[in-house]
């Protein structure tokens, strides 16, 4: 079950898209990047796949993204917009996993543990800017202090597995993948079986939190 929900922050109106667990007993949220909304590929799967494993999942659409704009405001309003959904992240009274992808990834990680998330997901954890490998952010995925899974593709330009700093996070690499896990055409695994890899990895890491 599909249900919708606006939410008043300090960064302005938010958008929460519910998707139902079958006996629930906690939620993932999932917050988009800079440069897309909930409809990326990765979010999709996991919505998709995630409530018949009794895991309602929370598709978070920030301020900026609701307002029409096309260029997401300072990581500072992400945060602000993001403490402000909490409330009713956390209101069915489960456990709550603090996730999303690329920017979406950092604010999970900047926020996580002040507001009381039981672990955090970070796709696509956009480790530097693309050719800039010197503009490390790996200090906020080290310092979430909570159980942390990365999900990374293999060929992601913002950062490549093989770049990730020994810590104490998991990673998951989907082979080939980009920022957004598109695989080539030419790859020796669809887009599907990569997709599933995804949806694998993250479901048997939600499993073990229980």
């Amino acid at each position: 079950m599909t249900q919708y929900e606006n939410v008043s922050t300090d960064a302005g109106e938010a958008r929460i898209t519910w998707r139902a667990g079958t006996k629930p007993w906690a939620v993932l949220a999932l917050g988009h990047g800079a440069g897309g909304g909930v409809e990326a590929r990765d979010l999709q799967a996991l919505a998709g796949a995630l409530p018949a494993h009794g895991v309602t999942v929370a598709l978070v659409e920030q301020p900026w993204r609701v307002a029409g704009k096309k260029v997401a405001p300072a990581p500072k309003t992400l945060d602000t917009g993001w403490r402000g959904l909490w409330p009713a992240l956390a209101k069915p009274g489960l456990p709550v996993i603090a996730g999303g992808r690329s920017a979406g990834a950092r604010v999970a990680c900047r926020t996580g543990r002040e507001l009381g998330a039981l672990a955090v997901l970070a796709l696509s954890f956009p480790l530097h800017p693309p050719g800039r490998p010197e503009r490390s952010r790996a200090e906020e995925l080290l310092s979430t202090g909570l159980p942390t899974l990365v999900v990374q593709g293999g060929n992601d330009p913002f950062g490549r597995p093989a770049e990730y700093p020994e810590g104490p996070y998991g990673l998951v690499e989907i082979p080939y993948g980009d920022h957004g896990f598109a695989v080539p055409k030419r790859a020796p695994l669809g887009q599907d079986e990569a997709l599933g890899l995804l949806v694998d990895g993250v479901t048997e890491w939600i499993s073990a939190l229980r």
